[in-house]
């Protein structure tokens, strides 16, 4: 018995999201959340066109010593491999262009399609399929070609087994157009850093807007880790994370407060760690991907 739990304990650790460019986490090893998780209540994914995210999109970055390219816009992407899932030790987390990840939703990561991308997943075993938007990268081991959520992996059906063979298509969206066939978007300038996009287009209206707190910056995730837990014991239940990107090439581990429900939550939680001394404490806002839509 002891031996069953160990396999399959082990089997947890080393499916999952396959480290997410080795950031620090608030869990050292991805689990499953336990308990019975219901998908028939999760919306399905809508694809719709959207611009590039401003984060996640420079024309390649390296990982582990491998530098993977990230394809065009445009780009026809369809791909038979494996995949794995990625769950409680990036829940809450931010994602390789700037949003939340929520396990609880049909998303994905991938190596190199643009972000966000929509592509239709199909289980080779079974045959079922599922459109997922992809907003992250990983999984970072040769032997597979995306990571799905865990509520992904629960419908399509490989959750307990950890992997599937499956099939990757892309649906590629046309960009809409005012009445006069002008293209929409706002045109946004490379930023240098290896998290940015190339050349890319914001969106006028973002889904939604969610505040923040930015506490502090560091090279060093140690250092970050341990100002995060001095910001949770400030802020109490309010949402705690570490978020890294890369500037001129070398890792910052931002430690932010959030995504917050409004202004006004993030000024007392702004006012908290001042009071406390705390770190710089700022409020920003980011996009954020609502919910439902």
């Amino acid at each position: 018995m002891m031996r069953v739990w160990f396999l399959l304990i082990f089997a947890l650790l080393i499916v999952g999201c396959s480290s997410k460019q080795t950031r620090e986490y608030k869990l050292k090893h991805d689990v499953d959340p336990g308990g019975q998780f219901d998908v028939s209540g999760v919306p399905p994914v809508q694809p719709k066109w959207e611009p590039l995210s401003r984060q996640g999109n420079a024309s390649s970055y390296v990982v582990r010593g491998q530098r993977y390219s990230v394809l065009s816009s445009d780009a026809v992407y369809n791909e038979q491999g494996v995949s794995s899932w990625y769950g409680l030790k990036f829940h809450g987390e931010l994602t390789s262009n700037g949003e939340i990840y929520d396990m609880y939703s049909f998303s994905a990561a991938h190596k190199t399609l643009p972000l966000p991308s929509y592509v239709r997943v199909t289980n080779l075993d079974s045959q079922e399929a599922l459109v997922v938007r992809v907003n992250d990268r990983g999984p970072f081991h040769s032997d597979r070609i995306i990571d799905l959520s865990y509520a992904a992996a629960i419908k399509l059906g490989f959750k307990d087994k950890g992997t599937a063979r499956v099939r990757v298509e892309r649906l590629i969206l046309p960009q809409p157009t005012n009445i006069s066939g002008q293209r929409l978007g706002i045109p946004i300038s490379p930023s240098g850093s290896v998290t940015e996009g190339p050349s890319a287009t914001l969106s006028p209206t973002p889904d939604r807007l969610a505040p923040f707190v930015q506490v502090a910056a560091y090279s060093n995730s140690r250092n970050a880790e341990a100002m995060r837990k001095k910001v949770a014991d400030v802020v109490g239940s309010l949402p705690v994370f570490v978020g890294e990107s890369l500037k001129a090439g070398a890792p910052v581990y931002r430690v932010r407060v959030g995504p917050l429900k409004s202004p006004e939550e993030a000024e007392r939680a702004l006012k908290a760690l001042k009071k406390h001394d705390v770190g710089r404490p700022q409020v920003i806002t980011r996009s954020v991907r609502a919910p439902n839509s």
